[in-house]
């Protein structure tokens, strides 16, 4: 499985999208395009994705362009599993 749908899986699993994550493609928008992905989801998805790839995520890591899309999401995940 390649990072790309690794992350999918992690956002679908917490926002519990079912079938639905599957449709989720790299231009995929996050905040306000998924009614889902609010405030606490973000907190759940984070933890989530500090578990599932072993990185911390700090606070100052985060910025709302991580979360803009799926594409941004998992070039996130990437450069912190790069450092």
């Amino acid at each position: 499985m390649d990072r790309f749908e690794q992350v999918r899986q992690v956002l679908g699993d917490v926002l519990q999208l079912g079938e639905r994550a599957e449709r989720l493609r790299p231009d995929s928008g996050l905040i306000g395009e998924l009614p889902e992905f609010d405030s606490l989801a973000v907190v759940g998805l984070i933890a989530a994705l500090e578990d599932e790839f072993g990185i911390t995520i700090h606070d100052d890591d985060i910025s709302g362009e991580t979360f803009e899309t799926l594409a941004a999401l998992t070039q996130f995940v990437e450069s912190k599993l790069a450092h």
